[in-house]
């Protein structure tokens, strides 16, 4: 006869989890951010500055919104230190895939998977209802990608028709569904990040775009 789980063992769990699923987003999303500085050739402020607010401004939108303030990003050390020495290394020992925007891409999708997850299942954690759940979860995992892009001048993914934003909400969806459903946190968030993961690398192999708005000239080049 199994034993009945001890709640505050199952809260614990549940926080030491989302400490890790937000690190590990921290470190691939700073990555990919000093990626993008070194290819863009910014100077060595240029590269630690985008890499934090790649890995950090999803994070903080997250935060404030739900009311967990000062937010992880600024008010733990380990946020700010996993986010330099991924810049740091990037920044000093960058091979040349280092400069590939295939690499860049990579590493965003994995960061875009571990913070949609880590989103919902914080925002659950503060009571919130599943659909505000799943939405923020989506923008704590596009919030870095956006500002990360903003601040190279580039029109954000989530902006254009790649298949971004809808990767994160079905990686956050998941993790509502699986708190709806009473199924064990770890496997669900593991299912959860690939899936959003596996759906965003799969829209860059196989082009999967949203639907775009056609503009009266592209109406009249085709008459």
């Amino acid at each position: 006869m199994a034993l009945p789980l001890n709640p505050l063992l199952d809260e614990r769990m549940i926080r030491d989890l989302l400490v890790v699923v937000d690190l590990a987003g921290t470190f691939v999303f700073a990555i990919s951010g000093a990626m993008l500085g070194v290819r863009r050739k910014l100077d060595f402020f240029g590269v630690m500055a985008l890499s934090f607010a790649a890995s950090s401004a999803g994070g903080i939108a997250r935060d404030l919104l739900i009311g967990s303030v000062p937010p992880a990003a600024i008010s733990d050390w380990r946020y700010f230190t996993v986010a330099m020495a991924a810049g740091l290394s990037i920044f000093f020992w960058y091979s040349p895939i280092s400069r590939q925007r295939t690499a860049i891409l990579v590493f965003d999708a994995a960061g875009l998977a571990l913070f949609a997850v880590a989103g919902a299942e914080k925002a659950l954690a503060f009571g919130l209802n599943p659909l505000t759940a799943a939405l923020l979860g989506m923008l704590t995992g596009i919030g870095g990608g956006i500002t990360r892009d903003l601040l190279v001048a580039r029109t954000p993914a989530v902006l254009r028709d790649d298949l971004y934003a809808v990767a994160a909400l079905a990686g956050a969806l998941l993790v509502v569904t699986g708190h709806l459903l009473d199924w064990q946190v770890l496997p669900t968030a593991i299912a959860a990040a690939l899936l959003c993961f596996g759906l965003r690398l799969a829209a860059i192999r196989r082009g999967w775009r949203l639907p775009v708005a056609r503009s009266a000239e592209e109406d009249k080049e085709d008459v």
